[in-house]
């Protein structure tokens, strides 16, 4: 079935156009002013912004993680993402000591096909280095899967440096890159132990144990190592302005560096972990949120074009799984949902009160990760024989953000009671309408999307 939205403004990350747009057979089929065709159904769009569809590069669904699994998954996490207006997400394939790449490729295919509604792709996260993985990553790059995750803490997925400099050598040979979480396991251990040891169980604590040099020691080291392996690499879930001067630095060095931040880290402090009860559990996720001279200079990166992508870092618990770590903050399972407010919370915060231009909404929560991610101009982008991946915005609709309204599977919203404008009012995935007004009407219809090398920028 032919679908013809008449009357809107087409944005991509270069330039707004009014134009209308015509998708047939699941692809995007012209773009231009006065598109006539009598076999499709019209829809009028005018005075709505047209998106590509938002993707969102980070998201941990249906994730076994601190003695228990994520409250989301490829079910009702892809459902959340879609009614904000996420027509693809890319997940954290893991890779458990032992097992060959492959093999977590499989474990997570397992958990989506067939329960996505969303379209989606795999990153692969590395937690076990060898010389047959070194081996099996050019057929892993071949087969579809060009970005891993190194992470630099956590027991169970540490890479040491020497590691972390053979990964980000071979993924350059094989055309692959690392994005990477940066904490320094070290000293989040020792600071662990200091509070423990003056009886400081509770959730504030959370936050003297991360505190922005943890992630800055971890970003300047990586690109050090990064520097010598001659290696690009992306640094995920960016949270501090410390963190930020490290790239900085290493930018002027010359250093091919990509990144990513979360709203999380540009909307709300610290002073969340000091919410009255066991409130502030809501918020503890890694890295930590910072204080608001970090958003402040995050906000300040994003309006520069410092920072390529948004990202969520969905990681969804809910309140009976936090309560977990009521007597032990280092219990409460990090995370926090996120998938299906990206989109709301940046064009409220970011375009209607610190200036973002829609080209730079466009960029960071669609274009970027289209390109960065090997899916353009299949994705990321209205303009013929692209995917029919479209969001149509209404930019004036005003509403209150609550657990009430939220799709994802958590008994509660992290930005309860937050006024917000704008709203994904229809969504199209691969040509037809698939969540309208946040509410998802057709279900798993989500297919695997192999992705080729990253593009530039």
């Amino acid at each position: 079935m032919k679908t013809l939205l008449k009357g809107g403004t087409v944005v991509s990350g270069s330039g707004l156009v009014q134009a209308d747009v015509l998708m047939d057979e699941g692809k995007i089929q012209a773009v231009e002013a006065g598109i006539r065709d009598e076999e499709a159904e019209v829809i009028d769009v005018t005075g709505k912004l047209l998106f590509p569809g938002f993707i969102d590069a980070h998201t941990h669904f249906d994730l076994h993680v601190a003695g228990t699994v994520t409250a989301d998954n490829f079910e009702t996490g892809t459902k959340a993402a879609l009614s904000g207006g996420t027509t693809m997400i890319i997940d954290f394939a893991t890779q458990y000591q032992g097992e060959t790449l492959e093999k977590a490729l499989e474990n997570w295919h397992k958990k989506a096909d067939g329960n996505a509604s969303c379209d989606y792709g795999f990153h692969l996260a590395i937690s076990d280095w060898n010389p047959s993985i070194s081996k099996e990553l050019e057929e892993i790059v071949a087969g579809g899967v060009t970005s891993f995750k190194l992470y630099m803490t956590y027991d169970e997925m540490y890479l040491n440096d020497k590691k972390i400099y053979q990964v980000l050598k071979r993924l350059k040979e094989v055309g692959g890159i690392a994005g990477i979480h940066c904490e320094n396991m070290g000293l989040i251990e020792a600071l662990v132990e200091e509070e423990k040891a003056k009886g400081n169980l509770s959730v504030s604590t959370h936050k003297k144990t991360r505190p922005a040099a943890v992630e800055a020691e971890a970003i300047g080291r990586l690109l050090k190592i990064a520097g010598l392996a001659d290696a690009p690499v992306i640094i995920v879930h960016l949270s501090s302005g410390e963190g930020y001067q490290e790239v900085k630095y290493a930018r002027e060095r010359g250093q091919e560096i990509y990144l990513e931040t979360c709203p999380q880290y540009l909307l709300l402090n610290e002073s969340v972990y000091d919410l009255p009860g066991f409130e502030g559990s809501k918020y503890v996720i890694s890295p930590t949120i910072k204080k608001e001279k970090d958003s402040t200079r995050l906000w300040n990166a994003l309006l520069k074009n410092h920072i390529q992508t948004i990202a969520t870092d969905h990681c969804s618990f809910t309140t009976n799984q936090k309560a977990a770590g009521k007597e032990d903050f280092t219990k409460i399972p990090n995370g926090m949902p996120g998938v299906e407010s990206r989109p709301v919370l940046i064009y409220s915060f970011g375009v209607l009160e610190h200036n973002l231009k829609l080209e730079q909404m466009c960029r960071v929560l669609s274009e970027n990760p289209a390109k960065l991610y090997g899916v353009y101009p299949q994705k990321g982008a209205i303009a013929p024989g692209s995917d029919g991946d479209i969001v149509v915005w209404d930019p004036e609709v005003q509403w209150t953000m609550s657990v009430e309204n939220q799709v994802a599977n958590v008994d509660y919203c992290p930005f309860e009671g937050t006024s917000v404008k704008g709203k994904a009012e229809l969504v199209f995935l691969k040509g037809c309408l698939a969540a309208k007004d946040g509410k998802v009407v057709l279900e798993k219809t989500g297919s695997y999307v192999p992705r080729k090398s990253r593009m530039e920028l």
